[in-house]
């Protein structure tokens, strides 16, 4: 098959998957018990919320699986508490925790997670120890710590690119962009920006593009995979996170100093919108489904819903206080809080779903 046949093929692929995906709706939610603690509505959106544990911080949708994997460590150096969490999207109930490896016996510390992103491809999960510098890689199957992976200066973002056998991740302190084997655990590729500062992660999954959310800067470090220049694109006032819509031509930001997302033509390298969302827009995903994008601002403890084409605000749901995180999935999205405060304290998921 010639590269074009190829490449044509897997757009059809890809373009089938995305349908089927949205069409399904996320995997056994119809007999899935409701978790009822809490349930608002706005617009056309319900919202449905359970607490889950302390410190929360990021979640990946394993399709394979049906389970999202959320990070949760406790507190600063020593970290004596941290679990890779495996929940139930349907009952936002922990099926199983898994504890990373001690570090240090006399402290008590251990291999704290934070950022997270699954590789169905290999059945496993990676995740970002940022105060060791370092991933980690876990079997999906059975929680065992696989591997450590050290080199990444506080390691915070990574996300994996299945057809290209790659995890990326982002070295905040460094300014690097690292690429890892997942089949072997070897160093594939690093980008380094001088002065930069990369947070937020995204792919398009068709070309292989990375897009890093450069903090220190306001703008989108573009790592190609046919270029060994990085490319840099303006984005909005403290761009902190970073997602792309389903063709790959636009990605959106969320400006934590700004308090809103912006609306990047990558073609052109230029930012066509920029949308008020909330104080400390922190996380940003795309619906793939529908194009609308869900930003999530720790400062209002709100998650907005932006239609990124007309440049308006769908909805702003309620979401606890210091909302940390968006992912999105088969049209229905999660997001966590860190509204925990004091000892015993638990943070929250909430799921969002379109109801009419």
């Amino acid at each position: 098959m010639s590269r074009t046949r190829t490449s044509i093929h897997r757009r059809v692929l890809l373009a089938a998957a995305i349908s089927a995906t949205c069409a399904l709706g996320p995997a056994g939610m119809a007999s899935a018990a409701a978790p009822a603690q809490v349930h608002t509505r706005q617009a056309s959106y319900t919202v449905d919320s359970a607490e889950l544990g302390q410190g929360l911080y990021q979640s990946a949708y394993s399709a394979r699986n049906n389970v999202l994997w959320v990070t949760s460590s406790v507190g600063f150096p020593p970290v004596t508490q941290s679990q890779l969490l495996k929940v139930d999207p349907g009952t936002l109930k922990v099926q199983a925790a898994y504890t990373p490896p001690l570090k240090d016996e006399a402290t008590g510390a251990r291999e704290a997670v934070y950022g997270v992103a699954v590789d169905d491809a290999h059945n496993t999960v990676w995740t970002t120890n940022t105060l060791d510098n370092s991933l980690a890689v876990y079997s999906q199957r059975t929680g065992r710590h696989l591997a450590s992976l050290p080199g990444v200066k506080h390691a915070r973002d990574v996300i994996v690119d299945e057809q290209r056998n790659l995890a990326w991740a982002t070295g905040l302190e460094d300014g690097s962009v690292v690429a890892f084997d997942t089949r072997t655990y070897q160093q594939k590729r690093r980008v380094t920006v001088e002065g930069a500062g990369p947070a937020g992660l995204a792919l398009d999954q068709r070309t292989g593009t990375v897009y890093a959310a450069d903090l220190m800067n306001s703008r989108l470090i573009e790592v190609s995979p046919t270029s060994d220049e990085p490319r840099l694109i303006p984005a909005g006032r403290g761009s902190i996170d970073v997602s792309v819509s389903a063709d790959g031509r636009t990605a959106y930001t969320a400006n934590q100093a700004a308090g809103s997302v912006s609306v990047i033509d990558l073609r052109a390298g230029v930012v066509r919108k920029e949308i008020a969302t909330g104080a400390g827009s922190l996380a940003v995903a795309t619906d793939v489904c529908t194009g609308n994008v869900f930003v999530a601002n720790r400062g209002s403890g709100t998650t907005t819903v932006v239609d990124p084409r007309n440049g308006t605000v769908l909805a702003d749901l309620s979401t606890g206080a210091n909302t940390d995180h968006v992912v999105v999935t088969r049209g229905t999205a999660y997001v966590l809080d860190k509204a925990a405060a004091g000892a015993g304290a638990v943070d929250s998921i909430h799921r969002i779903r379109v109801t009419g």
